[in-house]
C-alpha cells in the first residue's frame, strides 16, 4: 500500500486542485505524469448543466477524432448479402445476422462497436437487454444504424468516439494515448468538446459546460479552463 500511496502523491504533486489550467498546460502535466508501464489512455470528463432524466436534456452523439484514439476497435456488423460483403471489405471484424445474434445471446461479445443495417433492427432489437447496458446497441443518432455500413466501419476503426451523458450529468471519453503528441491530444480534445457543445439539448438551462478535466489512466485529474477548449 505504501508504494501506491507514494505513486499517488507523485502524480498529484505540482497540481493545484483549485486552479483552472489552459488545455495546453493541462495536457503537458498529464503526459509528464503518465509513467505507467503501458501506454495510458488520456481521458476527458465534462460536467454538464443537464439532467439526463429528462428527455429534452439528453446529450448523445459521435465525433471523429482527427488523430484517432490509438485503440484497436473491434467492430461487429449485422448485415446480409451485399451489405455483409461491404462490411467485410471495409474491415469489420465480425459480420453476421441470426448467427451473430445467437453468439451474443450466449454471452460471446467480442467487439467494441456494433453496427447494423436498418433492415436488421427487428433482429437486433431483441438484443436490447444485452447490448443496451454495455452501450453497444446500434442507434441511428450516432450513425451505427445505417445502410452505409462501409462508411460506419471505417469511421469506427478510424477514431469515431460515441459520447453519452451519464445520470450525474457527466460525459467521459478517451481522446488518445499518452504517447500522442501534445498537439494531437489538444486537437482531439477540442474536437470532442466542440461536438458536445453542438449537441446541447433544447432543455438545457444556465451554464451548459460547467467543468472539464483531463487525466491519464493511472494519473490524477487536471482541471481545464472550459474557455480554452470551447
Amino acid at each position: 500500500m505504501s508504494k501506491i500511496a507514494k505513486r499517488t502523491k507523485q502524480v498529484r504533486d505540482g497540481i493545484d486542485r483549485k486552479k483552472l489550467y489552459g488545455v495546453d498546460e493541462a495536457i503537458k502535466m498529464v503526459k509528464e505524469r503518465a509513467t505507467a508501464k503501458f501506454d495510458e489512455t488520456v481521458e476527458v470528463a465534462m460536467n454538464l448543466g443537464v439532467d439526463p432524466r429528462h428527455a429534452d436534456q439528453m446529450v448523445r452523439g459521435v465525433v471523429n477524432l482527427p488523430n484517432g484514439t490509438g485503440k484497436t476497435v473491434r467492430v461487429a456488423v449485422f448485415a446480409k448479402d451485399a451489405k455483409a460483403e461491404e462490411a467485410k471489405k471495409a474491415g469489420a471484424d465480425i459480420v453476421g445476422a441470426d448467427d451473430l445474434a445467437e453468439e451474443i445471446q450466449k454471452g460471446n461479445i467480442n467487439f467494441d462497436r456494433c453496427i447494423a443495417t436498418p433492415d436488421m433492427m427487428p433482429l437486433v432489437g431483441r438484443l436490447g437487454k444485452i447490448l443496451g447496458p454495455r452501450n453497444l446497441m446500434p442507434n441511428p443518432k450516432v450513425g451505427t444504424v445505417t445502410p452505409d455500413v462501409a462508411g460506419a466501419v471505417k469511421a469506427a476503426k478510424g477514431g469515431a468516439v460515441e459520447f453519452r451523458v451519464e445520470k450525474a450529468g457527466i460525459i467521459h471519453a478517451g481522446v488518445g494515448k499518452a504517447s500522442f503528441t501534445e498537439a494531437q491530444l489538444v486537437e482531439n480534445i477540442k474536437a470532442l468538446t466542440d461536438a458536445v457543445s453542438k449537441a446541447k439539448p433544447a432543455g438545457a438551462k444556465g451554464t451548459y459546460v460547467k467543468r472539464v478535466a483531463v487525466s491519464s489512466t493511472m494519473g490524477a485529474g487536471v482541471h481545464v479552463d472550459p474557455s480554452s477548449v470551447i
